[in-house]
């Protein structure tokens, strides 16, 4: 029978959402509401399945710190969960993704493999198949979405060329001419043997804090996945996403 590694989850909710202001002036995006339901209860509720998942771990911010304190308070998690505080107070000073995964890693001693997941995200599939996908093939994994049309990804999201066995064979950033409507949804699965590049990239002059530019500069150093999640997914950039989210999801329902 084949070892299922130990796996902690770390859910990035350290950032300022200014696109949605006034309404994340003073709350977390994670804690807006979506379908009737806060996003981190949506986002904790896809994590309950998965195998030998130890913990979930959320990085925020000290100025949010105490809303992901009260928010715990009445979560009803089946699992352990970690706040942690980059101490970071505005959008200039922010870490950034990577910056806060580099964080976690070290602030929280990880020590198994990791699940990534960007706290905007709010999607219909289960999330145990892609892991299950990822283990098997002892790879870094992106969980992708289908827009079916390359044009609708022009310089709003990352785009992924995948081979026949799931092995991702080129990739860009926000590129202004996509190579393929696969995109990456901010879901990335991350051996324990590979968090060790996080630190490395970091200290390169050249490095920026979105995930896919650290992806993008990881490929061809290691190998990578592409795995296509089904069903409906939805980035909560702005207003517009964030309301159509809500309306399309209070009528047919999320599975956790």
């Amino acid at each position: 029978m084949r070892k299922v590694r130990p796996l902690k989850a770390v859910i990035l909710a350290a950032g300022y959402a200014t696109r949605l202001y006034p309404l994340t002036r003073s709350k977390p995006k994670c804690l807006l509401s979506v379908g009737g339901r806060p996003l981190l209860d949506i986002l904790c509720g896809k994590l309950r399945p998965i195998k030998n998942l130890e913990e979930i771990i959320i990085v925020t911010n000290a100025k949010f710190y105490g809303q992901f304190e009260a928010w715990k308070r009445g979560a009803r998690s089946p699992l352990p969960v970690s706040l942690l505080n980059d101490g970071t107070r505005s959008n200039k000073t922010r870490l950034g993704a990577v910056g806060d995964l580099d964080f976690a890693i070290r602030s929280a001693s990880i020590g198994a493999d990791v699940l990534l997941l960007a706290s905007d995200n709010v999607f219909q599939a289960g999330l145990d198949g892609f892991v299950d996908f990822c283990r098997r093939r002892k790879a870094i994994g992106v969980a992708l979405h289908d827009l079916k049309d390359p044009r609708l990804a022009a310089g709003k999201y990352g785009v992924m060329q995948i081979g026949r066995n799931g092995t991702i064979l080129k990739m860009e950033e926000k590129p202004q001419e996509p190579c393929s409507s696969l995109i990456g949804t901010g879901i990335y699965y991350f051996p324990e043997s590979s968090l060790k590049w996080v630190g490395r990239y970091l200290g390169c002059k050249e490095a920026k804090d979105a995930p896919g530019y650290y992806l993008e500069w990881l490929l061809g150093r290691v190998r990578m996945v592409g795995f296509l999640l089904p069903g409906l997914w939805y980035d909560i950039g702005g207003l517009e996403a964030l309301k159509e989210a809500g309306k399309v999801f209070r009528k047919k329902g999320i599975e956790r």
